[in-house]
């Protein structure tokens, strides 16, 4: 990782008391509303020669002092599931850690698939949260990353599923997503709904004739962003980069990143560094899946395929309580633990996308609260794998889902990931900060929608690029 001089001279680069006294400004202070995507964030910018850590929880004092030389620092939160009141009192802390520590551009990480509504993982709450603290600026949204074939233009979002690129509203996963299903493509539209802000977008055309910085300086409104590849990336990390010190705060997905990375390369302000090597081969590893996306289906099928052991949990169950619920994980965990002394490595998933007929039995059981049922799901999926992880000593795991991601990390006391290996785009093999046992593990997080058919088989191999 190299900079050029001129990047620390035109750093807002200072120290502050309290809590964060010892780090020096960054260039990012993200705050990711899932485990998932709060992590991809770090694998950007690490991968791009920006050391990043992100923390799990606020970081305590004695934490600090794994921030020293960092370019970034991120807080990962479950606001994707969470009600708007919880947002109000969970979210302005975070601002302000971030606001003190003065990072360059305060990133509010949102789903590249906008998974968001008003009643849940609202958006537009957290938008107007942050601008209680950065100030009534236009706020940029940049969902969009090309990487993920996660393509904006005039307004719409698309994204990929397997082979093909869908309109958001028509989606296979995310316009029959169980809790936040998207019946909107135009993400100002989408946003309109969960905010009194006035929304519009910065569209192609806009961003071909220089508008862009004319546009998002225009009035102090909600901006969605066009961006459909590299030069787009470059020209948005401009506005981003260029544009902090009137638009501090900016919302999106791991498309600000790779913006403001194609920018910072570009204009030579950051080298272009090798992409870490894999960690090398590891047989005895444990998977969960709380996904029922059909790409996690595609890889639990592939998985079985290939030398795993896939084991169902008895979600339904879970959700029932009891001694239902005891049963169903003990028997998930006997079956695991079988799989492990058989030398074969265990996946426990709760369904088979969501045509699995164990999909609309948790949903009959869960009724009208849906998000409760998947956080009884993630908590005993997380409870697996740490018994797995210390009782069979295993020192790699993955897990697939973004709110079962955020469990899993919780249930094995995790307080921050560092990025070693890549995967797919979204999903590399982390390295884990924590007090005890955990310290160390060789963790992948997924999201749902997310990788290729064998990315359990990658994970098993250590990571690395791909020709």
């Amino acid at each position: 990782m190299a900079f050029m001089a001129n990047w620390y001279d035109d750093m807002i680069y200072r120290k502050i008391s309290g809590l964060a006294n010892n780090l020096d400004a960054p260039l990012v202070g993200w705050v990711g509303d899932d485990f998932t995507g709060a992590a991809a964030v770090m694998e950007v910018l690490s991968f791009a020669g920006l050391p990043s850590l992100l923390f799990l929880a606020p970081p305590k004092e004695d934490e600090l002092a794994d921030c020293e030389g960092l370019a970034a620092i991120g807080i990962a939160t479950l606001a994707r599931s969470k009600s708007p009141d919880w947002m109000a009192e969970h979210l302005p802390p975070l601002y302000r850690f971030m606001d003190e520590v003065g990072a360059g551009l305060v990133h509010y990480k949102i789903c590249s698939t906008l998974d968001s509504a008003p009643h849940v993982g609202s958006i537009g709450k957290a938008i107007e949260l942050g601008r209680e603290i950065f100030g009534a600026a236009g706020v940029p949204v940049v969902t969009a990353a090309p990487e993920l074939r996660r393509y904006q233009a005039f307004g719409s979002l698309f994204c990929s599923a397997m082979d093909r690129v869908y309109r958001l509203d028509r989606h296979p996963v995310m316009a029959h997503h169980p809790v936040t299903p998207m019946a909107e493509a135009d993400v100002a539209r989408h946003l309109a709904h969960q905010t009194e802000i006035e929304t519009g977008c910065v569209d192609l055309e806009d961003l071909a004739a220089g508008r862009g910085a004319e546009r998002l300086g225009s009035a102090g409104n909600i901006w969605s962003v066009d961006m459909m590849n590299e030069d787009h990336q470059a020209a948005v990390g401009e506005l981003l980069w260029e544009g902090r010190k009137e638009r501090r705060f900016v919302v999106g997905s791991q498309g600000i990143e790779y913006a403001l990375v194609s920018y910072l390369q570009a204009s030579g302000q950051l080298d272009s560094d090798k992409t870490p090597d894999g960690l090398g081969a590891n047989p005895r590893i444990a998977v969960v899946s709380g996904s029922v996306s059909p790409i996690s289906a595609a890889q639990i099928g592939w998985a079985r395929a290939n030398g795993f052991t896939t084991i169902r949990l008895g979600a339904a169950d879970i959700c029932r309580g009891g001694d239902r619920a005891e049963a169903a994980e003990a028997e998930a965990f006997d079956a695991a633990r079988a799989a492990l002394d058989a030398g074969a490595p265990p996946l426990i998933f709760t369904a088979e996308g969501p045509d699995d007929p164990a999909t609309a039995e948790v949903d009959a059981v869960a009724g009208d609260d849906p998000a409760g049922a998947q956080e009884l799901i993630g908590k005993a999926l997380g409870r697996l794998l740490r018994r797995l992880i210390v009782e069979m000593d295993l020192t790699r795991v993955a897990v697939s889902g973004g709110d079962t991601s955020g469990h899993a990390c919780e249930a094995l006391g995790i307080y921050a990931l560092e990025a070693v290996a890549p995967t797919i785009p979204g999903a590399a093999i982390n390295r884990a900060r924590a007090k005890g046992r955990m310290n160390g593990l060789e963790i992948a997080l997924k999201g749902g929608q997310m990788g290729s058919p064998d990315f359990f088989g990658w994970v098993r191999e250590g990571g690395g690029v791909r020709p």
